[in-house]
């Protein structure tokens, strides 16, 4: 997926401007995140057909029966809507952004391709704004030096 501008509501209208770190982005997608974009897209195109539309390859994801982008305040009002419905915690949309940031790193996903995912423009940006997320890293750390302590002794005992 390529990231090339960011929406922002303004008092008056949409403003579409580079994104914080001033370039585009590539992120990679799972495959599973293809099929269902896929099917959301053939959906889409069905439903524009219905309505006596003809698709745009160049119409938004996220969008108007048209098309057309949605306002970002629009998306943030329908995200409150469906929250409500669950059980889930409220939180802002823009905190699924956080919340990925710190499933990354909680995985095991290296800090350079978490930051570059989000847009960072350093390393540093994520970590700083991140690693409070992840307290067992300095635990895994030292299990991981040890582990790879006992493979050297071990090996060199063989040798001796």
């Amino acid at each position: 997926m390529s990231i090339e501008e960011s929406a922002e509501q303004t008092d008056d209208g949409v403003r579409y401007k580079e994104p914080k770190s001033g370039r585009a982005r590539t992120v990679a997608l799972s495959a599973s995140t293809v099929a269902e974009l896929k099917a959301h897209r053939t959906r889409q195109a069905e439903e524009q057909f219905r309505l006596g539309l003809r698709p745009n390859g160049d119409s938004f994801v996220v969008a108007q029966v048209d098309g057309s982008p949605l306002q970002p305040r629009s998306l943030t009002h329908e995200w409150v809507r469906v929250l409500g419905k669950t059980a889930l915690p409220r939180i802002r949309f823009h905190d699924l952004r956080h919340t990925h940031a710190t499933q990354m790193l909680s995985a095991g996903v290296h800090p350079k391709a978490a930051s570059e995912r989000l847009g960072h423009s350093t390393i540093g940006i994520t970590l700083d704004l991140y690693s409070h997320v992840t307290p067992g890293m300095q635990a895994d750390a030292a299990e991981q030096v040890d582990a790879a302590l006992q493979v050297a002794i071990s090996a060199s005992r063989k040798t001796i």
